[in-house]
């Protein structure tokens, strides 16, 4: 809520509205946001503007700390890609992919049990933002929206190479859906800019094509 100059400014969705009438409420400024979620909502504030921006998404505020702007974007593409998830679900079966594959030569365990194993591809995809949301809201790693221990904000990393894989899964065995998906998120692209900006994978493990016909940004191991 926030005063203007006249009426009030409710940023909310009530109870009722629908899917196409969500945040239609005006922009504001970083500056401006009294809130532990400021970070979030700019975040998002951005993307609804336009998902093609990833340079302004990405930018970092001035004076912002570095820990929380990651962890906010981490957390953002893993709720992004719920929606990817639920694409996957009408063609990525249990019988029809039975591993966590990305092309020939990509095998991936699922690290959500006892001993990391084979799962099903929809199946390690689940477990593995499932695992993400857990971390992420952790109050023993992450208690604060506005602070983050370093040896936190190390955790991130992990979480980036397992959750990625889930893109490369989709470009190599469900390429409609991908581009379908990624045309209207550009969440691919982005999650592979801000994985390189911030050295949180290496170039080896950044496999679906993404830039094609562009110079891919300056990376080192993570």
């Amino acid at each position: 809520m926030k005063m203007a100059d006249g009426p009030i400014i409710f940023r909310r969705n009530r109870p009722g509205t629908k899917a196409k009438d969500f945040c239609r409420w005006p922009d504001e400024a970083f500056e401006e946001m009294d809130s532990t979620l400021a970070v979030q909502q700019y975040i998002q504030q951005l993307i609804r503007r336009d998902p093609a921006n990833i340079d302004l998404i990405l930018k970092m505020p001035d004076a912002q700390d570095e820990g929380v702007w990651k962890y906010e974007h981490l957390r953002q593409f893993c709720m992004e890609l719920n929606g990817l998830a639920v694409r996957l679900q009408n063609e990525c079966h249990p019988e029809t992919c039975t591993q966590m594959t990305a092309t020939e030569q990509w095998i991936f365990l699922c690290a959500a049990h006892k001993t990391p194993k084979e799962c099903p591809a929809i199946d390690y995809t689940r477990h593995t933002l499932d695992g993400a949301a857990c971390l992420l809201n952790s109050n023993k790693y992450f208690p604060s929206r506005v602070s983050i221990k370093e040896s936190s904000v190390a955790k991130l990393g992990s979480v980036c190479r397992r959750v990625y894989r889930i893109f490369s899964h989709a470009y190599f065995h469900h390429r409609n859906i991908f581009d379908e998906f990624e045309n209207e998120t550009y969440l691919c692209r982005r999650f592979t800019q801000f994985v390189t900006k911030y050295n949180l994978m290496s170039k080896d493990n950044l496999i679906v094509p993404i830039w094609e016909d562009e110079n891919t940004p300056g990376e080192s191991e993570a």
